[in-house]
């Protein structure tokens, strides 16, 4: 090497690195910078990771967890942003970036046109369709309010109620402006219908959602996904009241009814109890005045027609006649019926004298006698067949032909045994070798072989394989496969970030310089 080169001062990567970071520090210590925001993460620490691009170029940014938290408005992809910050660089990745204070949008076209587009996302999944609205509660006996319990909103709702018709009315605290404020308000809808009627806490009637007014930002808490849906698979009737009446959010078209204020929203939620009262005693009384002219009329009728209807005399008097004529007939009837029957007992009388019975019951016994010595002669006969049976059987079975029998059966047996061995043996022999050249075809095709030779399988945090570069983000957990074993890993880039260059090992001929020479 020559003597000019090894003069040139040598700095470590870290030194490069961190001087860099500070000269795009010193330089860019305070930027605006407006453009669309692309690709946006949100890991588990609560930091955000995003980009902001034009038409030909992408800068990396990032929010910081404290930061993020007081954001009025958050990252959307395709949303245009005015973003206040500082670039600087970070040394792990060789990268430059924002580090981002403050982020607006560019303009209320902005934010106009976000909306409109989730406004048309979310009509064309029926989450507005009037199919889906229900009846509101004629009189609700528990009304369910999700709003801030420190603002006015609350106050002018519950009094507003107290005058009209004072009932139960429980209230699921949320913020209404800030970054939590969608996730809380969807949680107070979807708590509300958690619920289980009859339960400790007694289950709403009816909701009511309610902020007071402002501007598009402060009630963009109210146009997030996450509030519409939860409105939209409400089971319990709801009612939006968020802002003034020239005021609208996307939560006003899933809601079943929209007020034009909080206010107007607690006088849609129950009637006045004067009026209710008022319209009951004047019910009551066209009650009364009905059924006492209905009664008037039944009673009228009823005389009309009691006066139509023939004397009781009258009624009776052919019935009557035809119960004398019957009970004339009868007493000649049963005597007749006492003649036949007695006439049938003295016949009947007649064939049972006791001479006649002797004789029948001798008659029987003589009958049943030869039955007996028919049934004795005939078992006698049945006897001695079968004993002519058993004798010819037990000539059959002799000691000498069951001898004779089995020796034939144990030759038949073993060569059965012989036959049935060599079979088993063949078909061993077959499985054995099918199951080698199956064993020979796994390997061949088994990404094992592959690994042995020095490469190495990836997969995702999910078990699945990754099959390009493209697929990997910074951060994400991977699991590396080896012949030997399995390494788990985490991306420090992904695809569209720069490799480390690693450091080249310096040359032992070289001379190191006697002192550390300045970059700048």
């Amino acid at each position: 090497m020559s003597d000019s080169a090894s003069n040139v001062a040598e700095f470590s990567v870290s030194e490069i690195s961190f001087s860099i970071k500070k000269t795009m520090e010193d330089a860019f210590g305070y930027v605006r910078v407006r453009g669309e925001l692309g690709r946006i993460s949100r890991p588990g620490s609560g930091h955000i990771y995003l980009d902001l691009k034009d038409d030909r170029a992408v800068l990396s940014g990032v929010i910081w967890r404290g930061v993020a938290s007081k954001l009025k408005i958050q990252p959307e992809q395709g949303l245009e942003v005015i973003a206040t910050g500082k670039i600087t660089t970070f040394p792990g990745q060789s990268k430059y970036q924002m580090v981002i204070d403050a982020l607006e949008p560019a303009g209320a076209g902005a934010l106009m046109a976000l909306l409109e587009e989730r406004k048309r996302k979310l009509a064309a999944e029926g989450l507005f369709g009037e199919e889906r609205k229900q009846r509101l509660p004629s009189l609700p006996r528990v009304i369910g309010v999700v709003t801030s319990p420190s603002g006015a909103v609350i106050r002018d709702i519950l009094h507003r109620i107290s005058d009209r018709f004072p009932l139960h009315v429980l209230v699921w605290p949320v913020r209404v402006q800030g970054e939590t404020c969608g996730a809380e308000v969807a949680n107070g809808i979807r708590g509300f219908n958690a619920l289980a009627p009859g339960g400790p806490i007694p289950r709403p009637d009816l909701l009511i959602v309610a902020r007071g007014g402002g501007s598009l930002e402060d009630l963009w808490g109210f146009n997030e996904e996450a509030v519409v849906r939860a409105a939209a698979e409400s089971r319990i009737p709801l009612i939006s009241a968020v802002g003034h009446e020239t005021d609208w959010t996307l939560i006003d078209l899933a809601a079943d009814v929209r007020a034009p204020t909080p206010t107007g929203a607690a006088e849609i939620a129950v009637p006045v109890k004067a009026d209710l009262m008022g319209m009951t005693d004047d019910l009551s009384r066209r009650l009364i005045s009905g059924l006492n002219r209905f009664i008037s009329n039944r009673r009228t009728e009823l005389r009309a027609a009691g006066a139509a209807l023939p004397a009781p005399r009258d009624l009776l008097a052919l019935p009557r006649q035809r119960f004398d004529t019957a009970a004339g007939s009868l007493e000649r009837s049963l005597i007749v019926n006492t003649r036949s029957h007695r006439s049938t007992y003295q016949n009947a009388a007649g064939r049972l004298s006791p001479f006649l019975l002797a004789r029948v019951t001798t008659k029987a016994r003589d009958q049943l006698d030869g039955f007996g010595e028919r049934q004795g002669r005939a078992l006698l006969v049945a006897v001695r067949q079968k004993r002519q049976g058993y004798a010819a059987v037990s000539d059959r079975l002799t000691p000498i032909r069951l001898k004779h029998q089995i020796t034939i059966g144990n030759e038949r047996l073993s060569g059965l045994s012989e036959r049935m061995n060599r079979a088993y043996a063949t078909r061993l022999t077959k499985s054995r070798d099918r199951l080698d050249a199956l064993e020979k075809l796994l390997k061949s095709l088994s990404y094992k072989d592959v690994l042995a030779r020095g490469y190495a399988l990836v997969r995702d945090d999910k078990g699945q394989p990754v099959r390009s570069a493209a697929a990997v983000s910074s951060g994400d957990a991977l699991s590396i496969e080896l012949a030997d074993g399995t390494i788990d890993a985490v991306a420090t880039s992904g695809s569209a970030g720069p490799a480390k260059k690693a450091k080249r090992p310096a040359s032992t001929e070289s001379k190191k310089p006697t002192s550390q020479g300045s970059l700048f």
